[in-house]
């Protein structure tokens, strides 16, 4: 009899393994899936039924304890191993994983820069230093000859701790590298494969070296938060006003909209864009970003002047349901003010972000795009903002009214102001 009860209590409990191995297997498979928050920013997943805070289950680290959600999934043995609390022991098995439910809040910004753009693409990161809130990663794809003038400058930069980089050599696939590097100028066809390449970062914010944040990155990073569950980018349209647009008057190519879409500012949910299939003019099978992006540069390359933009273009013309649209605010350019102001939203509130294309800021072609380069350029982190970069940049820019630009000269520092003013309450409170 004794021997039959032993039996029966192994037997049981070998039963009472097996589930929980099957349900810590079924956990495991669940975490994987690839339809996580991490990769979905504009709909985040509901937590679990049944999950609940726990009480006294904290993780140990130099901010001290924090608490967790938790639910039914995990069992005590997957638990991290500097969990801590007399509660975890009991309550692990419910326990409900924190990075889930709270994905890393660093902000990802990417450039290519190449030939002679090492001090504009300096002046645009100091930019984005000086007024955002949250940490910033830069991923930096340069020419290897500008590697270490780019490490010796930002080494340099005074905010250990809120701002990383990550240098990159350029690279392109090796059976077309040199059709991509050939297309409109050296290495800005990089962009496209920043999906492919950057395949841990979930979001992303690619900028042209010719930009300047005249507000936090903080601010347009959000706008992750605003794309539907059918959106995997968002940009600016290329022009306001039909009249004076180009793709509308001279493109041989199918392009978004009613003018086309700017790529010098490009907000991206690269997890998103990795895992869509495409509709294409090629073929009627949907193709994902890695296999539509050659077939398209062979069917088009004759046909397209503004080289990855144009591709870009033609891929959200046949997918229009994938882009999120900002106003031009965010990728303000030399075309919205040098026949006429007619970007409205920043005459309301200024410009959020300058783009200097056609070369702006380095001729006196169009003096109020430069001047807002060289103060930004010329600042010293630490100085006081007001004295050393506002009020001399107004003076600046009052010699401009002689321009179209210039006469509107109030809308370049309109937003500048202001976040000076935000930036000075925020240290104020600590």
């Amino acid at each position: 009899m004794r021997r039959f009860a032993r039996v029966a209590l192994l037997c049981l409990g070998c039963g009472v393994c097996s589930l929980l191995y099957g349900l810590s297997q079924l956990a495991l498979s669940l975490e994987q899936e690839p339809s996580g928050v991490a990769g979905d920013r504009g709909r985040p997943r509901a937590r679990p039924r049944g999950a609940k805070p726990v009480s006294g289950c904290c993780l140990v680290g130099q901010g001290g304890c924090k608490t967790l959600s938790v639910s039914f999934w995990n069992s005590y043995w997957m638990l991290p191993s500097d969990v801590c609390g007399m509660n975890c022991f009991w309550e692990a098995a419910f326990r409900y994983d924190y990075t889930k439910t709270h994905p890393s809040e660093k902000m990802h910004l990417a450039v290519v820069a190449c030939g002679e753009r090492l001090e504009e693409t300096v002046t645009m990161l100091r930019s984005a230093i000086i007024f955002s809130i949250k940490p910033l990663h830069f991923h930096i794809f340069a020419e290897d000859q500008l590697h270490e003038s780019f490490k010796d400058i930002l080494d340099e930069f005074p905010y250990e701790g809120k701002v990383n980089y990550t240098l990159y050599p350029i690279t392109f696939p090796s059976e077309s590298a040199a059709e991509w590097k050939k297309l409109f100028k050296p290495c800005a066809s990089q962009r496209l494969f920043l999906p492919l390449i950057l395949k841990n970062v979930d979001s992303l914010l690619y900028v042209d070296t010719d930009i300047l944040f005249l507000r936090p990155v903080d601010d347009i990073w959000s706008f992750l938060g605003k794309f539907n569950s059918t959106q995997i980018a968002a940009m600016a349209p290329e022009h306001e006003e039909p009249r004076i647009g180009w793709y509308n008057r001279f493109a041989r190519h199918p392009y978004y909209g009613v003018t086309g879409i700017n790529s010098g500012v490009m907000l991206m949910n690269m997890t998103r864009i990795r895992r869509k299939y495409f509709k294409n003019d090629m073929t009627p099978v949907r193709l994902q970003w890695g296999e539509i992006l050659m077939p398209l540069l062979k069917k088009y390359k004759l046909n397209i002047t503004w080289g990855d933009q144009d591709l870009l273009n033609i891929m959200f013309f046949h997918n229009p349901e994938s882009l999120y649209v900002f106003p031009c605010q965010w990728n303000y350019r030399p075309d919205h003010c040098i026949y006429g102001s007619n970007c409205k939203a920043a005459e309301e509130e200024g410009i959020f972000i300058l783009h200097g294309n056609r070369g702006v800021y380095h001729d006196d072609k169009q003096p109020t795009f430069r001047a807002v380069y060289e103060a930004i350029k010329n600042y010293s982190f630490g100085d006081d903002l007001v004295h050393s970069l506002l009020q001399p940049l107004e003076l600046e820019l009052q010699k401009t009214t002689h321009t179209y630009c210039g006469r509107v000269y109030k809308v370049f520092i309109k937003q500048l102001t202001k976040s000076i003013r935000d930036l000075y309450a925020r240290r104020s409170k600590g």
